[in-house]
């Protein structure tokens, strides 16, 4: 199962719900965009090293972007930036759920909803 950013932010805050829900799957991934986004986010060196360590501990996969990946994100951009507001981490993570045909978990249903291949699990906090 493929973990959206929004979902692992909630557990870093101590969301129950969150905590639940990873502990429950076995077969945990998160794209590199979300890790990316995650070490962008961090305040400093030490809650990196928070996330990395967690990530580590519950053994997630990080799935790599792909030509592949790339082409059908720009063809997301392309097919709803506009009318959508879709914005490039969103594309490439609901790109990379769709290449490793994995569903993907979020709270931001809004956001993957129009994108076509995304087998979305909804999250609620």
């Amino acid at each position: 199962m493929l973990f959206d950013t929004d979902v692992l932010i909630w557990f870093l805050r101590g969301d129950e719900k969150a905590a639940a829900l990873l502990a429950r799957e076995r077969d945990r991934a998160m794209s590199l965009v979300s890790l990316m986004e995650l070490v962008q986010g961090a305040r400093d060196k030490r809650e990196q090293a928070v996330t990395r360590a967690f990530l580590a501990r519950m053994d997630f996969r990080i799935l790599p972007l792909t030509e592949t990946i790339g082409h059908r994100a720009l063809h997301y951009l392309e097919q709803h930036s506009l009318k959508n507001g879709i914005k490039m981490p969103d594309a490439l993570v609901g790109a990379t759920a769709v290449e490793y045909k994995q569903p993907l978990v979020t709270a931001n249903i809004k956001h993957y909803r129009v994108l076509t291949g995304v087998d979305i699990v909804p999250f609620k906090p």
